[in-house]
């Protein structure tokens, strides 16, 4: 059987890191650090990665791609799960690092992550995963579904629309260059459907949600 080829790097990468090498200090202050960056005050977010780590506890290691500043990997360890978190700007895991010092993390971005077949119980792309053009998505969820082991789960996060949203400033007006891939939810449950995984969970939330509107899917080996 050929080896599968790693997926490939969006044309834009170097400018998305860049981008949120520049933001992540704001960021970290507006939104990590507050009620709409915390997991442990969202309750219906909380509630999905609850389930999450209840279901993958047991089944190996969990890895949080496209960490930010670990918020989400840290409450995860907090419930005993061997996890670690990768983030493709090295400043956001400056962040995380100073921030969370008991967990694990590297800089690494989704398509050039070495993921061994059914090497991982748990992979969370949790708000992380829409800057990467739609055919790159579709070839980073391929990889993750390869990685897991039977019974293992895949939970992502992502913005509902029809657009593609090119951002020029974010959080109090910082410069930025990246686009918002906005995804209809039975899409990405078809595409998600398409990598072998099943789908087990949908949760959607509208226009007037904590980040606008959204959707949560989560899918198993």
């Amino acid at each position: 059987m050929p080896t599968p080829t790693r997926p490939a790097d969006p044309a834009d990468l170097d400018v998305v890191r860049d981008s949120y090498d520049r933001v992540a200090d704001t960021y970290v202050e507006m939104i990590a650090e507050t009620a709409l960056g915390d997991i442990r005050r969202q309750p219906w977010f909380r509630a999905a990665i609850d389930v999450f780590a209840d279901a993958v506890r047991d089944l190996g290691p969990v890895l949080d791609v496209g960490c930010g500043p670990g918020t989400v990997t840290a409450y995860l360890a907090e419930r005993g799960l061997d996890v670690s978190g990768v983030d493709l700007s090295p400043r956001m895991i400056g962040h995380a690092r100073r921030l969370h010092p008991q967990c694990r993390f590297e800089v690494a971005s989704a398509t050039g992550l070495d993921l061994s077949d059914a090497s991982y119980g748990g992979l969370l792309g949790w708000w992380s995963l829409f800057n990467l053009p739609r055919d790159v998505l579709a070839q980073v969820l391929a990889s993750f579904a390869r990685a897991l082991v039977p019974g293992g789960q895949l939970i992502v996060a992502t913005h509902v629309g029809d657009d593609d949203v090119v951002r020029t400033e974010a959080y109090g007006g910082i410069p930025v260059r990246w686009t918002t891939h906005q995804w209809r939810p039975e899409q990405l449950v078809a595409l998600i459907e398409e990598t072998g995984l099943r789908p087990t969970a949908e949760l959607r939330f509208p226009a007037d949600g904590p980040i606008g509107p959204t959707v949560v899917v989560v899918a198993q080996a």
